[in-house]
């Protein structure tokens, strides 16, 4: 069932029962077999699972790609009829974002100023006004979010903790392609060419794991920009860090996260790897 308002979603929950847990899923629409394994996920952990689409304005720093995100609730819907009963909240701007509406505020810190917060100025004050304001209509008890999403995720949990909420943030693992490649809407905008070669980050960001036995965390950012540089894809960053404070390492430690964004043509990609070797 599609829900385009707050407040028929939140009767439906309602009337299915106010003692069950709410599993909850925020996402930008262009489903794919990734957001069908937080699905998954998600009813092993609740009764009732929401998926939101809603393509947020607040995180897009350009507004030709805000234009070009891929669009179709049809598909979407369809898609998620395969993985259970789901509940799809798909409002509109205004449903999201009321007249009189206030941003919410947070000091970030470093963690919004590095990588993708870098790149992408105002991006991440968009994530958390997004994603407070659907826990405040959804009041999940569980909310999942993909590990490609490595930063944001960090920096929906520092918002969770900040701001006390009552909702419990589950990690997904990242789901691949055959190939590799990272499961990710922004995919459907690749030619098939354009697949095959963006398969060359997955690729290095292996190699670099491989390879975190043997050289410093240095060493192994310059191989995995090296075979990244050498390929048809343009990179943005790559960079090694501390899986808590996202900060650059120097030594290797526990958790250690390689973080890369590259340019596929005009399609903007992420992905990450933990450098398994320190685990």
């Amino acid at each position: 069932m599609v829900f385009r308002t707050a407040e028929s979603l939140q009767e439906q929950i309602k009337n299915l029962g106010g003692n069950k847990k709410v599993g909850f899923i925020p996402t930008m629409g262009a489903l794919h077999h990734g957001h069908i394994s937080l699905v998954e996920k998600a009813f092993e952990y609740a009764e009732i699972v929401v998926v939101s689409i809603f393509v947020n304005p607040k995180q897009f720093n350009k507004e030709e790609d805000l234009k070009e995100y891929p669009r179709n609730i049809e598909a979407d819907v369809n898609l998620l009829k395969t993985a259970g009963k789901v509940l799809v909240f798909a409002p509109s701007v205004e449903q999201v974002y009321p007249s009189g509406y206030e941003n919410i505020s947070l000091e970030l810190g470093s963690i919004a100023t590095i990588m993708e917060g870098k790149y992408r100025e105002g991006h991440f004050d968009g994530v958390i006004n997004v994603v407070k304001r659907l826990f405040d209509i959804v009041k999940p008890d569980f909310s999942f979010f993909g590990l490609k999403d490595f930063q944001q995720l960090s920096i929906i949990e520092f918002m969770v903790e900040t701001l006390d909420l009552d909702v419990q943030i589950i990690p997904c693992e990242i789901i691949r392609e055959k190939t590799g490649l990272a499961s990710s809407s922004r995919n459907e905008r690749l030619s098939e060419q354009d697949k095959e070669d963006a398969v060359v980050i997955s690729k290095a960001l292996k190699i670099g794991a491989e390879l975190a036995s043997i050289f410093s965390p240095k060493d192994v950012k310059k191989v995995i920009s090296n075979i990244v540089n050498m390929s048809n894809l343009k990179l943005e960053y790559i960079e090694i860090v501390d899986p808590k404070t996202l900060l650059s390492i120097d030594v290797w430690m526990p958790g250690a996260q390689a973080c890369i964004a590259a340019y596929c043509g005009e399609v903007r990609l992420i992905d990450n790897w933990q450098m398994t070797s320190f685990e």
